[in-house]
């Protein structure tokens, strides 16, 4: 048989388990509750973290930069932009990544786990960048450095106290001094960079480009980050991207060792090559495989449209299951 091929095992591409819900949901728990737990234990010295935004500070005004003053100062000024800004700073990243999070598991599953990877990679960077150096944020420098907190300012509107965005009274469980990077811009920037490459209505990629430009207006003009922070936070985000699929490497590779000492806990691949690899033409049967019932009756009636319509029938069509074996193990003579 001339068309039966056998591909070789090596080529087989190796399957790995599909991400499923219920394993997802406590993985990102467990990484969003880490990274809240050591922006509280990152808490540098205060004086120190001054310090570093003073100096944030010196360098954009001698690179004229500083672009979180004209910002802030047209929030404090206007209400009508202030407020919801505020709102959005308070609210949005704890809104629109989960979406975009599910929206990658439900429609997106090819792309998902990269994405996933991506995310909690940038997400612990940015927490490494806390810890090395804490920063003050415009809003908290002294009023002689020209900022205003909006967030003080419009507190009786929303669910924040003075405390940054935190609900009243909950201000210290969050680390205020956790502005370099700023990773409401690298989540946001996360967000749209997916929204615009995977989305198809037009109007939806244009929210993916919108999206992070709004996040980054909006947290420079309420005065919880300088336009380096900001910086930094798309770098951090590009950092996470060039490391995803390292990270994923090293995780199949722990799932693989896991696995072989722990065969009964390891997860079940989903293959997606059907025959390990074998391949056979149109109509084409593997040797030793069983003619079934169906496979008959479909033949009997071949050959009796044949007979209908004049033609001479077909020898694989009119002979029944098996008899091609037989006639082949027959004399030469009687064939």
């Amino acid at each position: 048989m001339e068309s039966f091929r056998m591909q070789p095992a090596s080529t087989a591409p190796v399957a790995r388990p599909r991400p499923r819900w219920w394993t997802e949901l406590p993985l990102l728990a467990l990484v969003y509750g880490a990274y809240s737990a050591g922006r509280l234990v990152a808490r540098g010295d205060v004086s120190t973290a001054v310090d570093h935004g003073l100096s944030i500070l010196r360098l954009e005004k001698t690179l004229h930069i500083n672009l979180e003053h004209p910002l802030n100062r047209l929030l404090t000024a206007h209400p009508s932009i202030g407020i919801p800004s505020d709102f959005a700073y308070a609210s949005l990243h704890y809104l629109v990544t989960p979406v975009v999070l599910v929206w990658l598991f439900r429609r997106r599953r090819e792309v998902y786990r990269r994405a996933r990877t991506w995310l909690m990679t940038s997400t612990m960077l940015g927490l490494i960048g806390f810890t090395l150096l804490p920063t003050c944020p415009p809003r908290l420098l002294e009023a002689r450095h020209g900022f205003v907190d909006t967030m003080a300012q419009y507190s009786s509107y929303g669910w924040w106290g003075t405390e940054a965005s935190a609900p009243r009274g909950m201000g210290g469980m969050t680390n205020q001094y956790a502005a370099m990077p700023s990773l409401h811009v690298g989540w946001a920037l996360w967000c749209g960079i997916l929204i615009w490459r995977h989305g198809k209505n037009p109007y939806v990629r244009a929210l993916g480009v919108a999206y992070p430009l709004i996040t980054t207006f909006v947290v420079m003009g309420t005065a919880n980050h300088y336009l380096l922070d900001a910086v930094a936070g798309a770098a951090v985000m590009g950092l996470g991207a060039l490391l995803a699929r390292p990270v994923m490497r090293l995780a199949d590779r722990i799932r693989d060792r896991v696995g072989a000492r722990f065969p009964r806990i390891a997860p079940v691949a989903e293959s997606p090559v059907v025959s390990a690899g074998c391949k056979t033409s149109a109509g084409e049967r593997i040797p030793g495989q069983r003619t079934t019932s169906a496979d008959s009756t479909d033949a009997a009636a071949s050959a009796d449209a044949d007979a209908s319509a004049g033609r001479v029938p077909r020898a694989d069509a009119a002979a029944p299951a098996g008899a091609g074996a037989a006639g082949d193990d027959a004399p030469a003579a009687t064939r």
